[in-house]
């Protein structure tokens, strides 16, 4: 199983689907979409789509059920 703790989001790696999350205090606000860092910034994985927030952690997407 993988390491399922946040990352610092300038460690994320490009092209993979993660799940980011805004750390605020000690609490994790997770964005509930699949998502991609690529050369152009963050992208839902699923539609393509420019995601315009800044994320402050990541860690790799599990997929809910």
């Amino acid at each position: 199983m993988a390491d399922q703790s946040w990352q610092p989001i300038r460690t994320a790696p490009f092209d993979r689907d993660l799940e980011l999350a805004v750390i605020e205090g000690n609490e994790a606000h997770a964005l509930m979409v699949r998502s991609r860092r690529t050369s152009h910034g963050w992208i839902n994985a699923v539609t393509g789509k420019r995601i315009e927030i800044d994320p402050t952690h990541w860690r790799e997407w599990e997929g809910w059920n």
